[in-house]
């Protein structure tokens, strides 16, 4: 017998219809809305039940991936045009056997995902960052700006976020022991002004999200973010983030701009997703100015490196080397250092940043 899948609830994320590649000299054509692919809950583990972890509304609208979006475990999906896929579970990005999409297949996806979050990818924009969800963000690449076909990297949240309890059980404080666990709660109860740093996909945000949630529940939380990601499991939170400009290039409003705002809304604690430009001016000026228990990620590969990034990060703000390590050393009370290892993500070094003369550096707690 033939059942027609029912269609998706209401909460569902729109998917439009892939857009072929416009030829020479033509305008690229309007994206037109339909219904995302239908995937079986049978096939998603969901046929009987409620849906648990992520919304089936959303691991449908990932098409062929869907079944990849719904496994709990996964962090990251990678989709190198036509040349695999490959699946993060948190030991590292590995090759999935199950799921190989064509080059067609994969810019079909790529398409439709970037227009469910409400922009545009084509030959003109041809890198795009989106968030579908809560939380989940979405990148692509087309050619020619990527010469091997389209590229789709997803990063998925996951669906409860971790407490600190579940990052000390998976291992995250074991390099730096039960002092160093004390330690990092003494700073957070303390409302002393974190950077955690750490290479991408190291845990910069999964354990900025745990610490927030040991904060006191009357604090209000201000989160600003690039591509909103921060879970915190406090009541009082509210989260701001960045808009890109349209095709006219009008609309656009930055992490600066967004610091700016939300000083304007009486945070009791201050926080930026990343440092990368601008914003750590305001950010540092802020957290110099009386607001305590702010918090903030930084790019970075190791302790010792922070303030070489920091001074790089500075000098997009227009800081000179100078005049930045006198404004981090009185707002950064404690750097968290974290790293991916073999065995899992790790807390590595709890360092503070000091003076050298007018140079800055970063050493050992």
């Amino acid at each position: 017998m033939h059942v027609t899948p029912p269609s998706p609830p209401p909460s569902a994320v729109p998917a439009p219809s892939a857009v072929p590649a416009p030829s020479a000299g033509s305008a690229p054509p309007a994206p037109r809305a339909v219904a995302p692919r239908f995937v079986p809950d049978a096939a998603l583990g969901l046929e009987g039940r409620p849906p648990r972890g992520r919304p089936a509304s959303l691991v449908r609208a990932f098409g062929p991936l869907a079944p990849l979006v719904a496994d709990e475990a996964v962090t990251d999906v990678f989709v190198n045009g036509g040349r695999g896929t490959f699946v993060d579970r948190g030991g590292g990005a590995l090759p999935e056997p199950s799921v190989h999409l064509s080059e067609a297949a994969a810019r079909d996806l790529a398409v439709r995902l970037v227009a469910a979050g409400g922009r545009h990818v084509d030959e003109a924009s041809p890198c795009v960052d989106v968030r579908l969800g809560r939380g989940v963000r979405v990148h692509v690449v087309l050619p020619p700006v990527s010469t091997t076909g389209t590229l789709l990297s997803v990063r998925l949240p996951r669906p409860r976020p971790l407490a600190l309890d579940d990052l000390r059980a998976a291992g995250l404080f074991d390099d730096v022991g039960a002092a160093g666990l004390d330690l990092v709660l003494r700073l957070v109860a303390d409302r002393a002004n974190l950077l955690v740093t750490g290479a991408g996909g190291a845990g910069k945000t999964t354990l900025l999200g745990a610490l927030l949630g040991e904060a006191d529940p009357g604090d209000r939380i201000v989160t600003i973010e690039d591509v909103a990601e921060l879970v915190v499991r406090r009541p009082h939170v509210v989260s701001l983030e960045a808009r890109q400009a349209n095709l006219e290039g009008a609309g656009g409003v930055d992490l600066a701009r967004l610091l700016r705002e939300a000083l304007r809304m009486r945070p009791d604690r201050l926080v930026v997703g990343e440092c990368r430009g601008a914003e750590v001016r305001d950010l540092l000026a802020a957290l110099n100015t009386g607001h305590d228990g702010g918090a903030g990620t930084l790019h970075a590969n190791g302790l010792a490196e922070v303030p070489a990034r920091l001074e790089a990060v500075g000098a997009v703000a227009g800081l000179a080397p100078a005049a930045l390590a006198r404004q981090a050393v009185s707002a950064v009370d404690a750097v968290l250092h974290v790293e991916r290892t073999p065995a899992g993500r790790r807390l590595a070094r709890v360092g503070r940043l000091r003076l050298d003369g007018d140079r800055l550096e970063a050493v050992p707690w």
